[in-house]
């Protein structure tokens, strides 16, 4: 059995393995799964989390402890669908946008300036502009908002870089993915609005603008990121923060 297709289907490695080990053991607890599986103990639990979430896995409570089960192998196929239907929804979103971006390319007056940016610490670099840049009382905003894969060091930069936007008294208004609630490090929270985006509109983009800026990356192993600074380009954007912000929940 090639069992690549499984991750050609949306699944990742260590996903696939869970899964496959949880058809063979039954229910179990996450010690028997890790020896099975040949995953990292330390891994196990959010690889679970996102099996519950595409809803291929389920779990019980005995004496105390929670057992993982793999759902019917038929959960596949309706995964498969739901992939299918949020792929549809963002189609449509996109063409919906598609005539707003074509008039912005066409008409845009003022000059673009772009800036490719690589690595973490570039990222990092952009978030610590944004404490310079603004001063107290001011705004900038966030679309997509996540920790990507929680690579080493991303949420403790957050963590740090929030305390010190907060001394500083800056606000952020932030449109983060559904997986982030109750996930988010705790100053990220304080003087802040922060809503959620329904699953269908989750990607692992993010983009971050203010004044005249505009800042779309990925939060990869290798993460890139792309800053425009044209003053059409960000009030675009702001424009479609301002639709999602209303369908957004808190």
């Amino acid at each position: 059995m090639d069992t690549k297709i499984l991750e050609q289907i949306g699944l990742t490695e260590g996903e696939t393995k869970v899964y496959l080990a949880l058809l063979k053991l039954g229910t179990v607890t996450t010690g028997s799964l890790v020896a099975k599986a040949e995953v990292s103990s330390s891994k196990i639990y959010k690889i679970l989390d996102r099996l519950q979430i595409k809803g291929l896995v389920g779990h019980t409570i005995k004496a105390k402890t929670k057992h993982f089960t793999a759902l019917p192998p038929k959960r596949i196929l309706e995964y498969m669908d739901e992939k299918e239907q949020e792929f549809n929804k963002k189609k449509e979103l996109i063409k919906q946008f598609l005539p707003d971006l074509e008039e912005m390319q066409e008409s845009s007056k003022e000059k673009s300036e772009a800036t490719l940016f690589e690595g973490i610490k570039a990222i990092k670099n952009f978030y610590n502009n944004i404490l310079d840049d603004l001063d107290s009382g001011d705004t900038y905003y966030v679309l997509g908002a996540t920790y990507g894969k929680d690579y080493e060091g991303v949420r403790e930069f957050f963590y740090n870089y929030h305390i010190r936007r907060v001394k500083k008294k800056i606000k952020v208004k932030m449109l983060a993915n559904i997986e982030t609630k109750g996930n988010l490090e705790k100053p990220t929270l304080k003087n802040s609005e922060v809503k959620y985006l329904p699953k269908y509109l989750v990607t692992n983009m993010m983009i971050v603008f203010y004044k005249n800026k505009s800042f779309i990356y990925f939060l990869t192993e290798e993460p890139k990121g792309f800053l425009i600074e044209n003053k059409e380009v960000m009030e675009s954007f702001k424009t479609y923060f301002d639709t999602f912000w209303k369908i957004a929940k808190k």
